[in-house]
């Protein structure tokens, strides 16, 4: 440390600085680097706003298919009928059976409800669905049996236990056939899952891309002041008080990035809200696309900064401490 800056510690503790005012002239220092440094980035505009939109573009992609994919959860969630299971039973069983068995199977941890389909009511339907009604009128006897559809509680709407509640139903007596469509269930959580895998790949890469475009900006900014971070130490300044306007950048690249990031997805959200209207529309539905909201807009602005300063810090750190005065 220099002679400018020798005794300055004893210097403040003859004053009498309280400790409460040195904790505000520490935050009111922290304040003005800040804003000194948002200055900085405010004089050189354009090379800023590239660099914010850069940043901000690289984030938009993995928040714009993470929501894509939250979007698909909660539609999937909502069928109820997915892991339906239909039991066909014995055609001779009575129905007296049939009620004993709907009040047994109801009374099964794994399932919410069992709901009986008669088979006289079953060939109504079916009469009238199928369009040979008169037809189906000529028969001796109904050939459809009686039906039991059961539907398992959330905790086993999974394929794996689907299939294994089935097996345990195929086991009643009074059961001829069950039925459980799985594969396309095992293949909706296996896209599901490849999608998770690729957008977390992609964040991955992003954020990589994010830390080294921010610490070569820094890094650049640190070489322009090579002369001044000279000066600042020849008369006593430590690398942490260098350092800090420098972290200080990364944050508001960080914080303006992730807030750029935000806007373009609810412009992109907005952009394919009438096409995704028109498609749940000829299904007959109603279904809006959510945003970055609440806490994930929360987590992505905080994951942005945490960038932002991952970078500039990896930056600072090397860079900094290489310069000393000979």
């Amino acid at each position: 440390m220099s002679l400018l800056f020798k005794g300055r510690a004893q210097g403040a503790e003859r004053v009498g600085i309280s400790p409460l005012q040195q904790l505000t002239m520490f935050f009111v220092s922290h304040i003005r680097q800040a804003l000194a440094s948002l200055g900085e980035l405010w004089r050189n505009r354009a090379a800023s706003m590239m660099t914010i939109a850069v940043l901000g573009l690289s984030i938009t992609l993995p928040s714009t298919l993470y929501i894509l994919l939250k979007n698909t959860e909660r539609v999937s969630a909502g069928w109820d009928q997915a892991s339906e299971i239909t039991l066909f039973l014995h055609r001779s069983t009575q129905i007296g059976d049939i009620h004993q068995l709907q009040t047994r199977l109801g009374l099964w941890p794994e399932i919410e409800k069992v709901e009986h389909i008669d088979k006289s009511q079953a060939m109504d339907e079916f009469k009238q669905l199928s369009g040979f009604g008169d037809a189906l009128n000529h028969l001796d006897d109904n050939p459809l049996p009686d039906v039991l559809l059961v539907t398992p509680t959330s905790k086993h709407t999974s394929p794996t236990a689907a299939e294994m509640l089935l097996d345990k139903l195929r086991k009643e007596r009074e059961v001829e056939v069950g039925q459980l469509d799985i594969q396309w269930l095992e293949r909706l959580h296996g896209l599901v899952g490849i999608a998770k895998e690729l957008v977390s790949v992609i964040a991955l890469l992003l954020f990589l891309a994010v830390v080294l475009i921010i610490g070569n900006t820094i890094r650049l900014n640190i070489l322009n002041k090579r002369d001044e971070i000279l000066v600042m130490k020849l008369v006593g300044a430590t690398d942490a008080f260098i350092q800090r306007p420098f972290l200080y950048t990364g944050f508001w690249y960080g914080l303006l990035g992730g807030l750029l990031a935000w806007v373009t997805v609810a412009l992109l959200l907005w952009w394919m809200s009438d096409s995704i209207a028109k498609v749940a529309q000829l299904y007959q539905t109603q279904f809006s696309l959510d945003g970055l909201q609440g806490d994930a807009l929360l987590t992505m602005l905080g994951l942005s900064v945490f960038l932002g300063l991952a970078g500039s810090m990896i930056s600072v750190h090397k860079h900094i401490r290489a310069i000393e005065p000979k």
